[in-house]
């Protein structure tokens, strides 16, 4: 009798121990992936959580087939709110973060260690894992505004974006073609909420914005205050779309904010961008998530801009090397070749057009986006 008390005692501690074991072993499965976004009033932040949200498939979620997560097995992928494109990279460079939305000509400038980044030095560990959609250039004013053109802004009060923003980059561009710099007016470094509030109480002239349209910040404005948006076109969009090859000429239509009439203006692409420092197997299963239908549906659902991000533009106007898990992925969905063929380095029309094959290790070159 006493034996078998014994004996079933140590059925039980052994059961025991088999739970604690699969708990052990479930709790080591699970991997936090940090995913660098933009300002909560821009289009970042929104998709980006969309994309985290795809691409997680924590522990004990029912199967993709199932309704459950169609994401990576173990992976938990959280958003963080930023400062914008220039933070996130220096982010993923430092290692606070893995992954980032991005512009694209910050993330070549990043690459190679020119402009922005000329100081900081090359992140040669920044790879690519998709091109999302379109980012418009918004400069903002009073619908009763004296100013017409980026010209009249000399001597404004006018937000230029913060700091580590790629808002702050393309502003500075943009007042350069119109024969202005942040010298010639009172620049502001907020971020859009901030500026969107200032413009509201008078304390502010104008602001810059580059992002998805429509953009929530400027969405909310419009229905606060009655406004207008400054065009970029002609000779000094002609002069910024020569000097900044990953730009290319747009229209903010009419109705995409309150009000506000159709503008021309320029744009540039979006990207998902990744440490190399990331295994393979984990970017492959987040490429293969974020381009898997439920994904696509919650994107398009989940944002205007969301039904811009698809499988047939994902290599468009690339401006750095894919990483060798998405490359393994656009390889086996047939959308590219083998890993040592190369890129058009100036497509005839790479936003409407399927690009080249991607070199994995040598980043393209600045590609015509006109």
């Amino acid at each position: 009798m006493g034996v078998a008390r014994h004996r079933r005692a140590w059925a039980v501690v052994s059961a025991v121990v088999l739970v604690l074991s699969v708990g052990l072993a479930a709790a080591q499965d699970i991997r936090f992936f940090r995913l660098g976004t933009g300002t909560t009033g821009g289009t970042y932040f929104p998709v980006g959580g969309i994309i985290a949200s795809a691409i997680s498939g924590p522990p004990g979620s029912p199967p993709c087939e199932f309704g459950g997560s169609c994401g990576v097995p173990g992976l938990i992928a959280v958003a963080q709110a930023s400062n914008g494109s220039v933070d996130n990279i220096k982010n993923i460079a430092s290692g606070a973060i893995e992954a980032a939305l991005t512009q694209a000509d910050i993330a070549f400038y990043a690459y190679s260690g020119s402009e922005v980044f000329e100081d900081f030095g090359p992140v040669d560990s920044l790879r690519v894992i998709a091109s999302l959609y379109l980012e418009l250039v918004h400069f903002v004013v009073p619908a009763d505004s004296d100013a017409t053109s980026i010209a009249d802004l000399a001597g404004a009060r006018v937000a230029l974006g913060e700091e580590g923003s790629g808002t702050l980059v393309v502003a500075e561009s943009a007042l350069g073609a119109f024969g202005l710099s942040r010298d010639d007016l009172e620049p502001v470094f907020v971020k859009p909420d901030a500026a969107v509030d200032m413009l509201v109480s008078g304390d502010l002239d104008a602001f810059v914005l580059v992002a998805g349209a429509p953009v929530r910040a400027i969405d909310d404005l419009a229905r606060r205050l009655p406004v207008r948006l400054l065009p970029i076109n002609d000779a000094p969009a002609a002069t910024l779309i020569a000097e900044l090859p990953y730009f290319t000429s747009a229209v903010i239509e009419s109705g995409t904010y309150q009000g506000v009439p159709s503008v021309e203006t320029i744009g540039v692409g979006a990207l998902l961008a990744v440490s190399a420092e990331v295994d393979a197997d984990t970017v492959y299963g987040i490429t293969a998530a974020l381009w898997h239908p439920t994904t696509l549906g919650l994107l398009a659902n989940g944002h205007p801009r969301g039904g811009d991000i698809q499988l047939e533009t994902a290599l468009r106007g690339l401006a750095i090397p894919l990483h060798e898990g998405a490359l393994r992925y656009y390889q086996e969905v047939g959308r590219i070749g083998s890993a040592n063929d190369g890129i058009a380095a100036n497509s005839p029309d790479p936003i409407r057009t399927s690009p080249a094959p991607v070199d994995l290790d040598t980043p393209p070159d600045m590609p015509d986006w006109r």
